[in-house]
């Protein structure tokens, strides 16, 4: 198989997808979908730096990160505070001498109606999903830039970001604001050979969403769902089913490696085809429909 570039024809090598001996840092790296990424670069050969506001799931990520035969740096880390985000940034680049990658995927969400929600809950989701996002990136491209080698940013984003999103308001814009603030640093750092991307999710089963994990705004009681909600959850996904935080993984590696080294300023949806199916949900019949009796 070949690849047209602008150099002539190269052939696509299997080695294209690896990120050997190159450093990622990922905020929120203890658990869920950064935990995923973590492991899924460590397992094509990148050391990974696990920052994470719970120091033993941190120091687990950088285990089961060794396991890979990779260097790991667990860093105890509240994203909230830009001072300690900053403090990171120099962490990994002390201990490891370079940084390529850089996943902003720590942040946190109190699903609630807007109006139940303090100015506290709103400044939280705003520290957490947006500020920590701007803290990391401001920290870590200088080093890039310095290095010479380029570098990837893969913000991890949320399908809310594009669509409403009752009881997700804030959260929602926020997610927004990283969609956007995605595309504008893809077109400020191009120059640099740093490309911007971002993911967003939709539903995915992750121990934060089971409530195995102290929520990061506020707490969140997980009920756990019937066979019915679980069915019609499956319904309304054209895939049929929820995601799972490897799938994120794989989508960060392709982001990161030389597989996409002409992709920059754009989000890739991991959502089953909830983005693409818009209104439309599938009925008890398993036929898709944009209202009436679900039973019909």
């Amino acid at each position: 198989m070949k690849r047209q570039t602008g150099e002539g024809e190269q052939a696509l090598l299997p080695t294209d997808i690896l990120l050997t001996d190159q450093v990622a840092i990922i905020t929120g790296g203890g658990a869920g979908i950064g935990r995923a990424i973590a492991l899924a670069y460590a397992s094509v050969g990148a050391d990974v730096v696990i920052a994470d506001i719970i120091p033993e799931r941190a120091e687990e990520t950088a285990g089961r990160v060794r396991e890979f035969g990779r260097r790991a740096l667990p860093l105890a880390v509240d994203v909230a505070r830009t001072d300690q985000v900053r403090a990171l940034i120099e962490q990994a680049h002390g201990h490891f001498g370079r940084i390529d990658i850089l996943v902003n995927n720590a942040g946190g969400v109190s699903p609630r109606p807007f109006l139940e929600q303090s100015e506290g809950s709103w400044r939280r989701h705003i520290e957490l999903n947006l500020v920590s996002m701007l803290a990391a990136t401001s920290a870590a491209v200088p080093v890039m830039i310095g290095g010479g080698r380029g570098g990837s940013i893969v913000n991890v984003s949320s399908i809310e970001a594009s669509r409403a999103a009752p009881n997700y308001a804030v959260y929602g814009a926020c997610k927004a604001g990283m969609l956007n603030f995605t595309r504008s640093m893809a077109l400020e750092l191009a120059e640099h050979g740093i490309r911007v991307n971002a993911i967003a999710p939709d539903y995915t089963v992750t121990p934060g969403l089971r409530g195995n994990v102290t929520g990061p705004v506020d707490p969140v009681t997980w009920i756990e769902p019937t066979p019915a909600q679980e069915a019609a959850t499956a319904r309304r996904i054209p895939l049929g089913r929820p995601g799972i935080d490897e799938e994120c993984g794989k989508v960060a590696i392709f982001l990161s490696s030389k597989m996409s080294t002409y992709v920059t300023g754009t989000v890739i949806p991991v959502d089953g085809g909830t983005w693409a199916s818009g209104g439309w949900l599938r009925n008890r019949a398993g036929k898709w429909t944009t209202g009436g009796d679900p039973g019909e």
